[in-house]
Formats: C-alpha cells, sequence, structure tokens
C-alpha cells in the first residue's frame, strides 16, 4: 500500500473542530471542565521541567493502585486518543488485519487506514442493542489477524459489554496469536461499580483510558495505556519518537486528581444522572426516534425513523443554535449521537431545541 492510498486524517475530528461557538452542544461527549481551583493541589506541584523518564512514578503508582496492576503495566500517554493510536503502530504493520466494531468511533478505523492495516468489520447491531456477539468475529478472524478493537462503554452507543463476553474475544484473540484493544475511557462512568480492566482477564488484552470523558480534566491531556509489561516497555520506546515526556504539570495535578477523584466523580454522576432522566423523558414523549438507552454513560445515539439527519442537524446549527454529532461520522447515517455532559440547564434547553428541530424536519 502506497503512501496516497492511505488515509492521513480524521474526517470526524475535523467536524467537531469547525463548529465554532454553539451554545447548545449535545455533541460533546464529555463532562463539563471540573474548576482547577477545586483540586487541592500544592505549590510544588506548579513545575514546568520533570526528569524527562519513563513516566512520573507517583501518577504510576497511582494508575495502578485504582486498577490493581502493577506500575511496570502502565504507559501515560497525552490523551486517549494518542495511546489507540501508539498501541495500533506497535502492532499492525501494514497489511495486517485488524478487526473493528461497526458503528465505531471513527479514529479507530481511520489510524488504522493511516498505519496500512486491513480493516475488516463485526457488526454490533441495534436489533441486538448493539451487543458485541462473538460469532459474528468467528467468521471473520484468520491467522492474518493482529487485533481487535472494541470499545467498552460501546463509542457511540454507551452500551456496556460484560466480562463474559470480554473473556471470549480474548480466547478467540489467542486463538489466532492476536491483541484485543478495549477502549475503556467511558467505562469511568460505570461509578457504582468498582474499577475494572481488560487486563486482568488475560495479557492479550490491551486497554486504554484518560481523565476525560467522565472527569471533566480534558484539559490535562492525560491518558495511559494498561498492557503486560513486555508491551508496554515497547510502548515506552515508542513514545521516544513522538515526545520527550509529558507535560509535567499535567502529571502532578494528575496525580492530585486521583486523591480527589471521589468527589470528582460525585460531580460527573450528579450531572449524567440528571442529564440521563431528561433524555429518558425526552425520548417517551417522542414517537419519531428510537434509541437503546443503557443505565451508564455519557452518549446516546438515536435513529431518527424519518427524515434525514444530515438535514436535521443543519436546522439544528442554523436555527436553533444547537448541535448533534451526524451518524454518518460513526457509519449509520440515520443516526445521531448525543452527549449527556451539558450542565443540566443547558442540556435540558438544547433537548427542547432538539425537539423543535425534529417538529420540522
Amino acid at each position: 500500500m502506497n503512501l496516497h492510498s492511505r488515509t492521513l486524517s480524521s474526517a470526524y475530528m475535523h467536524w467537531a473542530k469547525s463548529q465554532g461557538s454553539i451554545n447548545y452542544n449535545l455533541a460533546v461527549s464529555g463532562i463539563p471542565d471540573y474548576p482547577l481551583n477545586e483540586i487541592p493541589y500544592r505549590p510544588e506541584d506548579i513545575v514546568l521541567s520533570g526528569s524527562g523518564s519513563y513516566g512520573y512514578p507517583p501518577l504510576l503508582q497511582a494508575i495502578a493502585s485504582r486498577y490493581n496492576i502493577s506500575p511496570d503495566s502502565v504507559v501515560t500517554t497525552l490523551g486517549a486518543s494518542m495511546a489507540n493510536y501508539l498501541v495500533m503502530a506497535l502492532l499492525l504493520q501494514p497489511g495486517d488485519e485488524v478487526l473493528i466494531e461497526h458503528p465505531a468511533y471513527e479514529l479507530f478505523v481511520s489510524t488504522a487506514m493511516f498505519l496500512g492495516a486491513s480493516v475488516k468489520r463485526f457488526e454490533r447491531k441495534f436489533e441486538n442493542g448493539f451487543q458485541v456477539k462473538v460469532t459474528e468475529l468467528e467468521k471473520i478472524i484468520t491467522p492474518k489477524t493482529k487485533l481487535i478493537v472494541v470499545t467498552n462503554l460501546h463509542n457511540p452507543t454507551s452500551v456496556y459489554t460484560d466480562e463474559k463476553s470480554i473473556k471470549q474475544l480474548g480466547e478467540l484473540a489467542r486463538s489466532a496469536g492476536a491483541k484485543v484493544l478495549v477502549g475503556e475511557v467511558y467505562l469511568n462512568t460505570v461509578f457504582d461499580r468498582n474499577p475494572f480492566t481488560a487486563l486482568h482477564l488475560g495479557d492479550e488484552f490491551i486497554t486504554t483510558n484518560s481523565l476525560t470523558k467522565a472527569y471533566g480534566l480534558s484539559g490535562l491531556r492525560l491518558g495511559w495505556i494498561c498492557a503486560e509489561p513486555e508491551i508496554a516497555r515497547k510502548l515506552w520506546r515508542m513514545i521516544d519518537l513522538l515526545y520527550v515526556n509529558h507535560g509535567t504539570l499535567s502529571e502532578r495535578l494528575g496525580v492530585r486528581a486521583f486523591e480527589y477523584l471521589e468527589t470528582i466523580v460525585a460531580r460527573s454522576k450528579a450531572i449524567l444522572d440528571t442529564n440521563r432522566a431528561l433524555f429518558n423523558k425526552f425520548l417517551d414523549e417522542r414517537n419519531d426516534i428510537e434509541c437503546i438507552s443503557p443505565e451508564y454513560g455519557t452518549v446516546r445515539f438515536p435513529r431518527l425513523k424519518h427524515g434525514n439527519v444530515d438535514r436535521l442537524v443543519s436546522v439544528l446549527r442554523s436555527k436553533y443554535d444547537t448541535l448533534v454529532a451526524p451518524g454518518s461520522y460513526f457509519e449509520m447515517p440515520e443516526h445521531f449521537r448525543i452527549g449527556l455532559c451539558c450542565k443540566p440547564e443547558i442540556f435540558e434547553e438544547g433537548l427542547k431545541r432538539l425537539g423543535r428541530g425534529l417538529d420540522e424536519v
């Protein structure tokens, strides 16, 4: 595959970065920014240069302690997107097969194509509640398959995949000599369960995560990878090719955030619980959309029964100062994605405006 046949950009990220200021932005998938002055950081945290080593030990320990794994299995990165890129770049050579869920977060697909991989898809169908069906993967996995990619909670639907199904994916991958990449950034919103990472199910799993979506700390650009130590060491060496070290200030504030995480979680849970109830009420009152509405997550993925989603998005933006994410960016143009993440008063008004837009189209 030559350079000119490879994907060199992300259509979804370009769209997301090009929308400008919208007062009722229901397309965002992360909790609003947490007030920095409410994190009890210390004067010694405000430094701009660190040791330049492979990770900041207190931060590696904080992440490892949260998931009951060894710090040797943790690699910190510039956000979850960088984490996903690093894992795929390490494991995939041009021509290797990668199996990616459908619908999917667009960056997984475009990154695999950028790396020259042969992308094959397995379906997560609306009719099955967007659950992973391992039988779908059994039909398409081959000895050339090097990686299986899933998200849990699923992006764009927030559907939870239970440990039994994740374990079955691992067994299937192991039979082909492949790895499983599980994007767990939305799993953080399952607030009432003990933190879990698929890494506990076997060394064939590699997981990615961040402080962004569930906690309102996107500005720290603090992500991480959990992998068995040999893979982690290789990832650290790959980072040598991309940047010297993480932002020192972000690392130190990240440690404080983990110390204060219970309070941060309480704020996030209150926002999501309120907005989830508002959305469920809105859904019950509409007969023009249908939606799988799980118990957790920061996003929903309604299907428009009649009409055109692109027209709906256009009308909402131009007439109602409201934004939702077109389902075409998740390869399902009859759907659109809504974030449950605005401040509740903004979200409630945004739903009213969405209703007017739906009535119009």
